[in-house]
C-alpha cells in the first residue's frame, strides 16, 4: 500500500495514481486539510509519497497539520520507508532532515529546464532520463539540501530541484505528476499569484500551450520516473510494468 498526503483538494496524485491503476498497486489518498488523520504504524504502508500546496513549511500556527506532519516524516525516515516528496512534500522532508527551507530569489511557474548533477546521472531514481529536461514548477519557496543528503538537480532559478537522503528518500521541487486538467485548475485557483508575476512564462494559456507541445516527452519521462521509483520501493519489478494511456 501506498499513502499519498494531500495539503489541499486540488493538489492531488495527478498521473502518479493514474501508473498506480495502470499496474494494479494499491494506494490510499490522505487529505490532510479535510481533516484526514496520518497513519500511527509504519507497518500499514509500504511507500509515502506527499503532495504540493500553496502554504509554507513554517506555517504551521495556521496549518497544524504540517506540525503533525514533521513528526511523520521524521518517523518514516527512521523506519527507512521510501519516501518521495513533490514540491511542498520535499520542502517538508527537508525541514524534518534538519534543512533550512526558504524564499526562493524568484517565484518558478511554469516550464522550466532542470539539468540533473553528476550525483542525479548516477542516481537510480532519474536512470533513463536526459541530463537536461523540462518540468513544470509551481513554488516560491526552496529547500537547502540537508547534511549527509545530495544535490541531484538544478536549474536556472533554483539551485536544489532534487535532494537525497539515505538510501530511499527523495525530494523533487518539480511537479512528476501534473495533467492538463492541473494546471486549468491551479491557474484559475491561484489567478492572483499568477497575475502578480507579469510574466509570459507564468500565463495560463502559454503553459497550457506548452504542455501541449511537450506532452509526449513529459510524460515518457514521467513514467520513467515512476518505473524507477516504484522499482526502488520494491513495488514493481522492472520488466513487469504497464505505463498508463
Amino acid at each position: 500500500m501506498i499513502v499519498f498526503i494531500k495539503h489541499i483538494t486540488i493538489e492531488g496524485p495527478g498521473t502518479i495514481a493514474d501508473f498506480l491503476e495502470d499496474n494494479k498497486i494499491p494506494y490510499t489518498v490522505i487529505d490532510l486539510s479535510l481533516g484526514d488523520k496520518l497513519p500511527k504504524s509504519e507497518k500499514a504502508f509500504q511507500s509515502v509519497i506527499s503532495l504540493g500546496g500553496p502554504m509554507n513549511v513554517y506555517e504551521e500556527e495556521r496549518y497544524p497539520f504540517l506540525r503533525a506532519e514533521d513528526t511523520f516524516l521524521k518517523r518514516i525516515v527512521e523506519e527507512d520507508v521510501p519516501f518521495l516528496g513533490i514540491c511542498l512534500g520535499a520542502q517538508l522532508i527537508a525541514k524534518a532532515l534538519g534543512a533550512q527551507v526558504t524564499k526562493n530569489p524568484e517565484k518558478e511557474i511554469g516550464w522550466y529546464r532542470t539539468v540533473l548533477t553528476d550525483h542525479g546521472l548516477n542516481d537510480p531514481l532519474l536512470k533513463g532520463l536526459p541530463e537536461v529536461f523540462k518540468v513544470f514548477q509551481w513554488h516560491g519557496d526552496t529547500f537547502h539540501i540537508p547534511r549527509g543528503g545530495k544535490r541531484l538537480a538544478f536549474s536556472e532559478l533554483c539551485q536544489n530541484q532534487t535532494l537525497k537522503y539515505g538510501r530511499n528518500v527523495y525530494g523533487i521541487q518539480f511537479h512528476v505528476e501534473i495533467t492538463k486538467d492541473m494546471i486549468v485548475q491551479w491557474s484559475d485557483a491561484y489567478k492572483n499569484e499568477l497575475e502578480s508575476l507579469k510574466s509570459i512564462v507564468s500565463d495560463k494559456q502559454k503553459m497550457l500551450a506548452d504542455y501541449s507541445e511537450l506532452e509526449k516527452s513529459y510524460i515518457r519521462q514521467a513514467e520513467q520516473f515512476y518505473v524507477n521509483f516504484f522499482t526502488l520501493a520494491d513495488l514493481l519489478k522492472r520488466k513487469h510494468f504497464s505505463f498508463p494511456h
